[in-house]
């Protein structure tokens, strides 16, 4: 990828990696009113939203080193 973009590989690698992880996170809110009176459907959809987010902010820390 660092050809065509002028990126660096890692770099690219983590812009993706947040960008899904936010997406995914979003995603999920919107299924969050399909789950209510499922508590265990919500309950893993809370879950599910919480690892992304934990995803998004390591990516984030990890995208700022490697800007420097």
């Amino acid at each position: 990828m660092s050809q065509a973009t002028g990126t660096h590989d890692a770099q690219y690698n983590l812009i993706s990696v947040l960008y899904h992880a936010l997406q995914g996170g979003d995603t999920i809110s919107q299924y969050m009113s399909d789950a209510q009176g499922d508590p265990e459907l919500s309950e893993f959809l809370q879950q599910a939203q919480g690892q992304y987010k934990q995803i998004a902010d390591q990516a984030k820390k990890l995208l700022a080193q490697q800007l420097g």
